[in-house]
Order: structure tokens, then sequence, then C-alpha cells
């Protein structure tokens, strides 16, 4: 169990190595057609503090595991989860599958915690399914099980 885990995050952090060295290109596309893009959502969230309002884990609510929890997605990918006691550190990134269809769908949302157990499980590459300035809705599908996650941050 303990090398799965550490294999999930590891491919986590190999998916941010890829997004930062394929963001280093000179044919980005700059033009405001692509509503979509990874720095809508980063800007999003750099912007104050998010809780957890739903996580449901395959088949199961389990929100309360993050009661009281605060979230900063910060520089250099930092993620912090923070309830004025315990302080758990993580890494984050936005990325887009470079689809040309240009859906919501095809930004992701990786999170990556190696403790406590609750917060290793929000370890995935979560779909974007919905963002606004206040809400990031997220989904994931496992692969194994067939099971699907909901993931959703709500701003302070």
């Amino acid at each position: 169990m303990k090398n799965l885990k550490q294999l999930k995050f590891s491919f986590v952090i190999a998916v941010l190595f890829m997004v930062t060295l394929s963001s280093c290109n000179n044919d980005d596309d700059n033009s405001s057609s692509n509503v979509n893009n990874p720095t809508d959502v980063i800007n999003i969230v750099n912007n104050g503090t998010w809780r957890i309002t739903y996580y449901y884990d395959t088949d199961h609510e389990e929100t309360s595991s993050f009661t009281g929890y605060n979230f900063t997605f910060g520089a250099n990918n930092i993620l912090t989860a923070s309830n004025g006691t315990n302080n758990y550190s993580g890494i984050w990134s936005v990325t887009d599958s470079n689809s040309n269809d240009d859906s919501i769908s095809d930004l992701h949302f990786n999170i990556a915690f190696t403790s406590p157990i609750e917060f290793e499980e929000l370890t995935d590459d979560w779909e974007i399914i919905e963002k606004s300035s206040t809400v990031i809705k997220l989904r994931d599908v496992s692969g194994g099980n067939g099971g699907t996650d909901y993931l959703t941050f709500t701003k302070n």
C-alpha cells in the first residue's frame, strides 16, 4: 500500500515536472479565445484561502475529514492546509491536456500530499468540471475500479 502511494506521488511529481518543461516553449497561444487556460484557474486559486465543501470518495462522502482546514495554493506550486493547529504541505498545479476543443474538462488540477492519510486521498490528477471566482469543482474517474471521486473547493 505504501509503495502504491509513493508511486502515485511520484507520478504527480513527474506530471508537474513535464508541465513546467512544456510551458517554456515560444508557441503559446495568447489569444483571448482560449477561455479555459490554466492561467485563469491559477489566478483564481492564488487569491485567498479555500476550504473543501464537498469530497466524495468512490462510494461515500468524506467532506468532514477536512472540516476546519483552509487551503492556500501558493507560489512555486506549494499547497498548504492548516486548521490553526495542524499544518500540512503538498504541491499543486493546473495543466491543460492540449485538446483542441477548449472544453473546461481539458484542464486538470493536480494535487499531491504525502501525509496525513486523509490528505493523501486528495493526491490525484483531477479533471476541472466547473470553475468560478469562488468555486472549483473537480472529478476523478479511477482507472482501477471505475469509481468516481468529486472534490469541491470554495473560497473563504
